[in-house]
């Protein structure tokens, strides 16, 4: 069933997805769209319901800015413009854009001159959503005006459009929200979207939903139900086999395809030689004991390990594991089939599909042509960007445009257990990436240690679900150290511990000192050949979260 859409155009900001993913808060569907896509490609086959222009680092008025496509305004469609968005909006509707005396970069207030119009008629409003129900209003509290938002802009509106309406001003922004409201049209200068906008949400509710009038149903139970049908639809008769790690992402396709195609589904762990500790009987008690999915254990460790030998850069890391993987799922495959053919129970049945975890920033971080040209390269994900072209299977990704808390959110609406639904994400390539520089048997030892020391502090000090994503890197540098009365030359270990909602962005987690205390303590005393421990304090951006 076609969902009521919101489509966010990107004109090159850092927030365009996080549009699209609070919009989809307010449990209405949204996607992405390029500002250049063909109008056919972007109207075809979609139920739009309004447009959300995003922001970008262009100026309207500089040559080859980018351009506001025809389609939105001859839809007659509400639009609502962001930071450089309503300024285009502005822009082609015949009003003045010009470089501001004062750049705005941060926080600001502004002044609500029409608290009643529609854009802000939820602000203050209270929800309470249970499970991955449609939110429902429970109470109002008082309107804050002045009003706390983020700003990030150069330019600003000096002259609002014919029609147009101020809605609301800041000190360096008179024009900081404007709207027509015969035409449904609205502007933003300031970003609704990140958290530091406290009620940005709400507006982006009351756009969507009271101005567009779109139906909010992109439920977690919608989407499995609908995600049911179009893998039966598309797998036909065939197999499906699905690479399982044992993390979320994956976790949840196997159910989600278990619940589409029963035992059509085998689901394939590879024992790549590369997991943290303990987590290979995990996987198979899990999913084989307590689930019971077909599972097939395979022990890999030797041919991972000597793709591996020798290589440094991450990137060849990458390809070399995700080469690795088809190839070792191509050989089970194989094998499965002259089983079947054997035993006369499946004759002519096949194995057509690989099935991936494939979530959307995936494919925005190893975006680098096509559709996602406007994203640059910053590494590659071996779901995505490191398998070989000549792969016997077709992919299947049924979670390749949702955001992590969706796949939560559908992986409780499930059933898996808390401990793999709230399971920090845990790359494909493994500790492989966690190593930089050459990766061995005694440096994947030495890890796996320090990473569980790290983990086990964490849990017992209650702050595992507190924070998004834990680990222990080991770094290719030596350092002088002492322990008792001798001098020593060891590993040093670097601690990383972000926290984020959307994975697009993250901060470094503010850890106790204590904390932090312990687990060096712990792991100078218990790891042997490492000898200091650091802790990373770099955000996403500049730097990732993972070191490669």
């Amino acid at each position: 069933m076609p969902h009521d859409t919101i489509i966010v155009l990107d004109f090159g900001s850092q927030y365009a997805q996080l549009i699209a993913r609070r919009v989809r808060e307010q449990n209405v569907f949204s996607e992405l769209v390029y500002w250049d896509e063909p109008a056919e490609e972007v109207l075809a086959n979609r139920t739009i319901k309004g447009f959300i222009l995003s922001g970008g680092p262009a100026s309207v008025y500089e040559p080859g800015a980018p351009a506001l496509p025809s389609y939105v305004l001859e839809s007659g469609l509400p639009v609502l413009g962001i930071c450089y968005g309503m300024q285009l909006l502005a822009h082609n509707l015949g009003g003045r854009v010009a470089p501001a005396a004062a750049r705005e970069y941060g926080p600001a207030d502004i002044e609500l001159l029409q608290p009643d119009n529609a854009l802000f008629a939820r602000i203050g409003e209270r929800t309470e959503r249970e499970g991955s129900s449609t939110a429902t209003a429970q109470s109002h509290a008082p309107v804050a005006n002045p009003m706390s938002v983020w700003m990030s802009h150069g330019d600003r509106l000096e002259a609002l459009p014919p029609g147009w309406q101020v809605l609301a001003t800041s000190q360096n922004s008179p024009c900081a929200a404007i709207g027509d409201q015969e035409s449904s049209c609205y502007g933003l200068q300031f970003h609704p979207e990140v958290t530091h906008t406290p009620q940005g949400s709400e507006m982006l509710r009351a756009f969507a939903v009271d101005i567009c009038g779109a139906i909010p149903d992109w439920t977690a139970s919608n989407f499995i139900e609908e995600s049911v049908l179009c893998i039966r639809e598309r797998v036909g008769g065939q197999h499906v086999i699905c690479g399982l790690s044992g993390g979320v992402d994956s976790s949840v396709v196997a159910a989600l395809l278990h619940e589409a195609i029963g035992d059509q589904l085998t689901c394939f762990f590879v024992d790549h030689g590369l997991l943290r500790l303990g987590e290979a009987q995990q996987v198979i008690d899990t999913f084989e004991r307590n689930m019971q999915m077909q599972l097939v254990a395979v022990n890999a460790i030797e041919a991972f390990l000597a793709d591996l030998a020798e290589v440094s850069d991450p990137e060849q890391k990458r390809r070399q594991i995700g080469h690795r993987f088809i190839r070792v799922f191509e050989e089970e495959a194989a094998r499965i089939a002259l089983d079947w053919s054997r035993d006369g129970k499946h004759s002519g049945e096949t194995i057509g599909f690989l099935a991936q975890g494939t979530l959307y920033p995936d494919v925005i971080e190893s975006a680098s042509g096509g559709k996602e040209r406007a994203a640059r390269t910053i590494k590659t994900h071996h779901n995505v960007g490191g398998l070989p072209e000549d792969m016997a299977f077709t992919l299947i990704e049924p979670l390749r445009l949702l955001f992590k808390d969706e796949v939560r959110a559908v992986g409780e609406a499930l059933g898996l257990p808390e401990e793999i639904v709230w399971r920090h994400p845990f790359p494909g390539p493994g500790l492989a990436i966690r190593i930089l520089g050459e990766v061995t048997w005694e440096r994947l030892e030495t890890l796996r240690q320090a990473d569980a020391i790290l983990l086990e502090e964490l849990r017992e000090a209650g702050l595992y679900r507190k924070t998004a994503q834990v680990f222990a890197v080991l770094l290719p540098v030596k350092s002088v150290g002492v322990m008792g009365d001798n001098r020593t030359y060891a590993d040093v270990v670097a601690l990383r511990a972000v926290t984020t909602d959307d994975f697009m962005t993250a901060d470094w987690a503010r850890l106790p000192h204590a904390l932090l205390a312990r687990i060096s303590n712990r792991i100078v005393n218990e790891v042997a050949g490492i000898n200091r421990v650091v802790y990373d304090i770099t955000s996403k951006p500049p730097g990732t979260i993972e070191w490669e």
